[in-house]
C-alpha cells in the first residue's frame, strides 16, 4: 500500500508540474482519481 501511495503521489507531482492552466489542473486529478480507481478495483 505504501509503494502504491508512493507512486500515485510521484505521477500527481509530475502531472501538477506539467500543466499550465487551472483547467489542466482539474484534468489531472481526475486523471489521478481514475487510475486510483483502477488500482482498487
Amino acid at each position: 500500500m505504501r509503494k502504491f501511495l508512493a507512486a500515485i503521489s510521484l505521477t500527481s507531482a509530475f502531472l501538477l508540474g506539467a500543466c499550465n492552466t487551472v483547467q489542466g489542473v482539474g484534468e489531472d486529478i481526475q486523471s489521478v482519481g481514475r487510475a486510483g480507481e483502477r488500482a482498487i478495483d
